[in-house]
């Protein structure tokens, strides 16, 4: 395989945002922000046997969740993607079929949102695969949801259902039985080809307080994150947590993959009661499910607690973690 005969191949032959400079093709991209909005930019890396395996996913599969865990991190921004990048590290097995494919799972999601490739970096690695992505976007001045905003009597929601993406994994990984679910497929492909709430980031940014995250590490995780930043205590509440109805037949304990199993890449957050239900009755016009999950209870103290069967238990950070075994 050749370096510069991929990169002729990858460059795209036409782009989507007008305010592209200069693209692939000289020693940097050149782009015009808009005056009224401020850029939002975020890098993720996936590397083979850690993050993704070629025995679980095809590389077309990788691909576009390579991109999309970078997109999520834009709508927990109320931003919206215009621009990628992509560092890519090809071991000897990384041949050029592979690599094509990778690019292609990349570009599909990428035209949802009509963002345009704009530069990397292309490398030979003597082990795994090694992708690197980097995602440019927007959000209008003044409007970016952050994590320090939250206040007592908030209302704590999330988009979407919780725990699928681990229940994918554990079917994948031959940990559950696939027969006890109806539809074992919607848990594969939502831990494969994971989908970004950039409508609900949207909708989140236009009111003027709204704290978020988007579920990489899982809900405890992303929740106590929001907790800390904001000196806040969120009470959650078991019952209220919104799964598939066949998650539970999966396994006994599936509260844990709700809560610490991650990569759903759904938002969570806090907004005010006042709020709340205009902020419902958008998502709904939109299509997009939102569930009341909780309330933050009072301030000073940073924490998350779960109630369950009239117990409360204080939920730590037990979200994917590289350096913690």
């Amino acid at each position: 395989m050749d370096e510069f005969d991929l990169i002729r191949r990858i460059t795209p032959k036409k782009t989507h945002q007008r305010s592209l400079v200069m693209g692939i093709g000289d020693d940097a991209s050149v782009y015009q922000p808009h005056s009224h909005c401020e850029e939002v930019v975020c890098v993720d890396t996936m590397v083979e046997h850690v993050h993704f395996r070629f025995d679980f996913s095809t590389p077309f599969e990788v691909g576009f969740k390579a991109l999309a865990v970078n997109v999520s991190d834009i709508a927990a921004m109320g931003g919206t993607p215009k621009y990628y990048l992509v560092s890519i590290a090809i071991p000897p097995h990384g041949d050029e079929a592979i690599v094509t494919a990778l690019y292609e799972g990349m570009k599909a999601l990428a035209d949802t949102y009509h963002m345009d490739l704009i530069g990397g970096d292309t490398v030979a690695t003597r082990s795994d695969f090694v992708i690197t992505v980097t995602v440019i976007g927007e959000v209008p001045k003044g409007t970016a949801c952050y994590r320090h905003s939250a206040q007592t009597g908030d209302v704590v929601f999330v988009t979407g259902e919780l725990g699928s993406s681990a229940a994918g994994l554990s079917l994948l990984m031959h940990e559950v039985d696939p027969v006890m679910a109806v539809d074992p497929a919607f848990f594969l492909e939502r831990h494969k080809m994971p989908q970004p709430h950039i409508a609900a980031g949207h909708i989140c940014s236009s009111f003027p307080r709204v704290t978020l995250n988007d579920v990489s590490d899982g809900l405890a995780s992303e929740l106590n994150e929001i907790a800390e930043a904001s000196h806040v205590t969120l009470e959650i509440e078991a019952d209220k947590l919104p799964v598939h109805a066949d998650l539970p037949l999966l396994r006994k304990e599936w509260l844990e993959w709700v809560l610490f199993g991650g990569e759903d890449f759904v938002l969570t957050g806090t907004i005010p009661e006042a709020d709340w239900e205009n902020f419902e009755n958008q998502c709904k016009e939109k299509g997009i499910q939102v569930t009341r999950i909780g309330q933050v209870k009072h301030e000073q103290a940073a924490s998350v607690i779960l109630k369950e069967h009239d117990q409360q238990t204080t939920l730590r950070k037990k979200g994917y973690n590289h350096f913690k075994k």
